[in-house]
């Protein structure tokens, strides 16, 4: 397969690529490279290439100029001459678009071969992207990196003009791409969602992974990258890394150093805001923010405590995060909004504890790698309090910086050209040539999170255990939204299900050959008396609950939080008060969701076997945990897997309960045999029953 990654702005290069050198040059660079190295090494991947434009503008260097360039993995760069060689900040390059699919569309009709898919990064390839389809037919998969709606919210004193517009072309990007890749959970299920084109069945989450970072990184090129603008070096490093652009909000970063005394005692401020040559070069919106930087540092005479080099290596960068760690120090990413983070993993990679915004995709990755602190990004003083509480609680930050090294383990490069294959592989193959499921005669229906995940081992036995199984109906009941279930059987490299049961059994998706449907009848079903507004009301600032984020509320269901023994209860009794019929299930002795009264997995069981006219006796349930108890319970044919939780010790006994002697997805497999087997016998000794009668 041959795989190109097509994107239009900054500086790409494939040695020491300048971060930083333009308003344009920034992440998502890390991102492509870090994605085309990956894929490169992927056995189903014949070439990977990235695409770009092609400039030639001696201020930033004589290697932008280069049609064609192999980066040291085997990935091929190149870059693509429109006919104007001026280098174009993004909002110019639109004028220059078309001239750039032309020269596109003319290179690849050159090739003996077209390429398979591409991989448009921002709305303006996904642009060309689309265009390139209509001419050639090659699909294209999107990925947004930054949206522009979350930016109209967040930052003031923009073109508001220029954001609709971008809006808009991001909207069509959304709704004519194959498919969409956000990279947590906020984008793929709040931000891109906000868009009329988006549909939750073409989103698709690939977490980017990023390089380990080496125990044994000299510290030196870091202490001499800081040591002229530092009078007390030896204190800890309060570290930012980010583009001069507004929405970074490295001047509240600024501000809030200078508002606490006792952080400026404590420790230093080293800012690397881009590359620049001097204040007054670069694109207007760099020059702003770096003019402004260097005020407020001047304002507050914090000389000698705040370092801002003018340029940078990415070995310095890479020194710099190791030095911040060695000096107990904290990465802060203030940004106003902020789609991904992708440098706050960089800081986990390296122990480096975090205070970063709670706009957007750093609170799933706070949450992921529980290696930090969220604040809102507009309060200076929650900024400096946040900073200078971690900095102080010295088991706080070994914690959050083990947690980090730990967590940030699962988050690989490897795997997300596994997800990039996979999603090319299904827009690739043809309807015809996809197998045809044909009506199944019993079902299998398995949660997700540490019944079949858990030992990879056991999950490659259960999948091809169910490729022999071609009259089995696979389907999934999971706390998860869609989304995120695609995501884990995908990293998992589990089956794609017939049926996805999701968010507690309040939603269901049929999965088509060539789409995922939600179930409208049992949204219509469990829709009756359901009052989520009221809900709210009546639950908020109750003791002992806390609410979930965003992302977890759904259209069926409400998510809390509890430490509470008997949350349930009194979460029963307040409803039950107010008039408001809801069920309410606590599971892993911490989560809490309220569900319509209809709904729950085991009405969703229900009302799928009913659809595949599947007879109850033939349905195989498999759990762990207490959010899979009513589906177990009504469950002729139930299977614990061995490593079930305490929540479902009650029924562990029950005549319908199998429990397996295997944990995780071993467990599942072998409840299903165990189950299949006792069915036969039970239909063979009825036959002799009735032949001896």
């Amino acid at each position: 397969m041959h795989i190109i990654s097509l994107a239009l702005g900054g500086c790409i290069k494939g040695q020491k690529v300048e971060y930083g050198l333009t308003e344009d040059t920034g992440g998502h660079i890390a991102y492509i490279l870090g994605e085309m190295r990956a894929l490169s090494q992927h056995p189903a991947i014949t070439t990977a290439e990235v695409v770009t434009r092609l400039f030639d503008d001696p201020a930033l260097g004589a290697a932008y100029a280069k049609p064609r360039e192999i980066l040291p993995c085997g990935t091929i760069l190149t870059r693509i001459d429109s006919g104007n060689r001026r280098y174009l900040a993004k909002e110019a390059l639109a004028a220059d678009r078309e001239a750039f699919v032309e020269a596109f569309v003319a290179e690849l009709q050159r090739r003996p071969r077209l390429p398979d898919v591409i991989h448009a990064h921002f709305a303006d390839a996904a642009d060309v992207a689309c265009k390139v389809r209509e001419r050639l037919g090659i699909p294209y998969i999107y990925t947004a990196h930054s949206l522009a709606i979350d930016k109209l919210d967040a930052v003031d004193g923009l073109d508001e003009i220029a954001l609709r517009s971008r809006i808009a072309e991001e909207d069509r990007a959304i709704r004519c791409a194959d498919a969409v890749v956000g990279s947590s959970r906020d984008e793929c299920e709040r931000q891109l969602l906000r868009y009329p084109g988006a549909s939750p069945s073409r989103i698709h989450r690939l977490r980017p992974g990023v390089q380990s970072a080496e125990p044994a990184i000299d510290r030196q090129p870091a202490r001499e990258l800081v040591a002229p603008f530092l009078r007390e070096p030896e204190k800890p490093i309060i570290l930012a890394i980010a583009r001069p652009v507004q929405k970074k909000n490295l001047c509240a970063l600024v501000q809030a150093y200078a508002g606490n005394e006792a952080l400026q005692d404590a420790a230093n401020l080293v800012v690397l805001a881009g590359l620049r040559n001097g204040l007054t070069a670069g694109e207007d919106e760099q020059r702003a923010v770096l003019a402004e930087l260097v005020d407020t540092i001047d304002r507050h005479n914090l000389y000698g405590k705040v370092a801002y080099p003018p340029r940078h290596t990415q070995a310095q960068v890479q020194s710099l995060y190791a030095l911040a760690k060695e000096s107990g120090g904290v990465f802060v990413n203030p940004a106003l909004t902020e789609p991904y983070g992708l440098t706050l993993v960089e800081a986990a990679s390296h122990g480096l504890p975090v205070v970063a915004t709670q706009n957007g995709g750093p609170k799933d990755i706070v949450a992921e790698l529980e290696h930090g602190t969220l604040v809102d990004p507009r309060d200076t003083a929650a900024i400096g309090t946040a900073i200078a509480d971690l900095l102080a609680d010295r088991e706080a930050w070994i914690a959050a910086s083990r947690n980090g090294r730990n967590n940030v383990r699962s988050m690989s490069w490897g795997n997300y050209a596994n997800g990039i294959v996979a999603l090319a592989q299904e827009i690739l193959a043809p309807l015809a040539q996809k197998p045809a499921r044909g009506q199944p005669n019993e079902l299998l229906v398995c949660d997700i999170d540490n019944t079949l995940t858990g030992c990879q081992q056991g999950a490659q036995r259960f999948c091809n255990y169910l490729t022999r199984q071609d009259k089995v109906g696979f389907c999934v009941a999971t706390g998860r939204s869609l989304i995120e279930a695609r995501r884990i059987l995908r990293e998992w490299n589990l089956p794609s299900p017939r049926v996805l049961i999701t968010s507690v059994g309040s939603e269901i998706y049929w999965h088509t050959h060539d789409s995922i449907t939600l179930d409208e009848d049992y949204a219509r079903a469990i829709a009756q008396d359901w009052q989520p507004e009221h809900i709210d009301e009546v639950l908020n600032g109750m003791p002992g609950i806390v609410h979930q984020t965003t992302v977890e509320q759904r259209r069926w269901k409400r998510s809390y939080f509890t430490n509470s023994p008997d949350a349930a209860e009194r979460v029963k009794s307040r409803l039950a008060e107010a008039g408001l019929p809801a069920r309410v299930i606590h599971s892993h002795g911490r989560l809490l969701d309220v569900l319509p009264t209809n709904a729950g997995k085991g009405a969703a069981v229900r009302h799928v076997a009913r659809k595949m006219r599947v007879p109850p006796e033939r349905i195989v349930a498999v759990g762990d945990s207490g959010n899979d108890l009513d589906m177990l319970k009504q469950s002729r044919n139930a299977v614990l897997v061995n490593n079930y939780d305490a929540d479902l010790t009650s029924i562990a006994k029950a005549p319908n309960v199998y429990v397996a002697r295997r944990s995780h997805a071993g467990g599942a497999m072998e409840g299903h045999i165990l189950h299949t087997r006792r069915r036969k016998a039970a239909v063979i000794r009825e036959t002799r029953e009735r032949t001896t009668a």
